[in-house]
């Protein structure tokens, strides 16, 4: 398993037995795994936005139920 430095990359690395280019750069890594933990962080915001948004309707449901048993008695 020899491993080729990529012509005009030193941070790029070609491992010739699987023919896979591979970043050896660890500012690269950082910055990339910084940039998917805020994706996953604003996906969890969303996703929490959604349910207060579903449980805000359910009680406002409610209450209109709650209103029509009081005005129809």
């Amino acid at each position: 398993m020899a491993k080729v430095i990529v012509e005009g990359y030193n941070h790029l690395i070609r491992d010739t037995s699987s023919n896979a280019i591979v970043n050896t750069s660890t500012s690269d890594y950082s910055l990339y795994m910084q940039r998917h933990r805020q994706i996953r962080e604003n996906k969890d915001e969303m996703r929490n936005a959604i349910r207060e948004i579903n449980n805000l309707k359910k009680e406002l449901r409610e209450i209109k139920e709650l209103l029509v048993k009081k005005v129809n008695n």
